[in-house]
């Protein structure tokens, strides 16, 4: 009895009886799924992997509009309808970044509004499938399509104003004074701090205490339109890089992942402003090891491999000191020095007992004996130099870490 009083007060008003809201919910996960699905199969642009960064947009794209659309239709009587990314998850921000990335694409906005219809399409087939199981009439259902497509019009003008936006003005990281403004940070010194104050008023950039710089693959593409704006960047060198303001959060790592898909970065340390030369040579150091196969990540953390950039930091000197604390081995066989290398390594890291060492390097216990006999007659008075033993360590941990045969970049 309450639902039928409900739905014709509902209707009297000319309006979507709030109650759909609770049978529209549950059918969300899926039907969102489905959209995307279609979406990917009707529109070769965006069949791109889910994991990647434009999958994940178009996924809590799809996933906000139909959440957003939900509670509108669950607003109170007589309350007047919420603007698209009124709450919970800024969809206006989102329609109106999909509009701009189109446009920084070369595209029309053909292919959005395409997805649009897409979306509307599914949801429509999927609410003739559930309407026959509630008692719901011919006339909220008209009202419902109403409301429905009304929706997806909202957010393609939302989505025109960001593509036309786009087009009519540049993005601020593509801003030459904001370009000229990253080389003055890179070749900052505390005598010329005023004149990094005005050129920054005049970029419309604040100047930070701490930066954080990034290094970026050699001919990456990037999605300007994902940048946050306070970033600056200079992209169109044989060296690309970026400069973040403060620490390289989580937030900014997804920025990051969203800007620059599926490329290699190499995040800096974060420092003071006038170390920011610094933060980009480690950057630069740990994006070089990545290329050279010797850090296996997609995204280096320089601050999680400080050792390996100091290891590497000058390969000659770092052969050298090879040369002098391992060059007695090159009698044996390649398959000796691999052996007992090996066990010194595991050795020198972990200074476990022969049982041990065997369970780490998968072997048995007397052939860590035999091994360790053969290491001690050879290197004799040096493992006991706590210097000779420390430049035969970092050179067994330069030796592994290098990979056989190189990767080329």
């Amino acid at each position: 009895m309450s639902r039928t009083v409900e739905a014709g007060a509902a209707e009297r008003a000319g309006r979507v009886p709030p109650r759909l809201a609770r049978i529209m919910r549950p059918e969300l996960p899926s039907l969102a799924g489905e959209i995307i699905t279609e979406i990917r199969r009707g529109i070769p642009e965006y069949a791109r992997p889910l994991d990647g960064p434009y999958g994940q947009v178009l996924r809590l794209s799809v996933e906000h509009n139909l959440a957003a659309f939900v509670d509108r239709v669950a607003g109170p009587p007589g309350a007047a309808p919420p603007a698209p990314g009124s709450g919970g998850g800024d969809l206006a921000r989102t329609a109106r970044m999909l509009g701009q990335y189109e446009a920084h694409e070369g595209r029309t906005l053909d292919t959005l509004q395409a997805a649009y219809r897409i979306g509307g399409q599914v949801a429509w087939r999927r609410v003739m499938k559930v309407a026959p199981r509630h008692d719901i009439s011919s006339a909220v259902m008209s009202r419902l399509a109403d409301a429905l497509f009304s929706f997806l019009d909202e957010l393609a003008a939302l989505s025109l104003e960001g593509y036309l936006e786009a087009r009519e003005r540049p993005i601020p990281a593509l801003d030459e004074r904001r370009r000229r403004l990253l080389r003055r940070v890179l070749d900052h010194s505390p005598h010329d701090a005023s004149d990094l104050e005005q050129a920054a008023h005049a970029a419309g950039w604040t100047v930070p205490d701490e930066v954080t710089l990034v290094a970026v693959e050699p001919e990456a593409r990037c999605v300007w339109t994902a940048l946050d704006d306070d970033v600056l960047a200079d992209l169109e060198t044989d060296a690309p890089h970026l400069l973040v303001p403060g620490p390289c959060t989580g937030a900014r790592r997804t920025m990051l992942d969203a800007a620059v898909p599926g490329r290699r970065l190499a995040i800096g340390l974060t420092v003071p402003l006038q170390q920011a030369a610094d933060s980009l040579r480690w950057a630069r150091r740990g994006l070089g090891l990545a290329l050279d196969g010797v850090v296996d990540d997609r995204v280096v953390q320089c601050e999680e491999h400080l050792v390996t950039l100091w290891l590497f930091s000058d390969p000659a000197l770092v052969e050298q000191l090879t040369r002098r604390r391992l060059g007695i081995l090159d009698t044996m066989t390649p398959g000796q020095q691999d052996r007992l290398t090996e066990t010194l390594r595991t050795w020198l890291v972990t200074r476990g007992t022969a049982a041990e060492i065997a369970a780490e390097l998968h072997i048995h216990p007397q052939t860590v004996r035999y091994r360790m006999r053969k290491i001690e007659q050879t290197f004799g008075d040096e493992l006991t130099d706590p210097e000779a033993r420390f430049g035969i360590e970092v050179a067994l941990r330069a030796a592994h870490l290098r990979p056989t045969p190189a990767r080329p970049r």
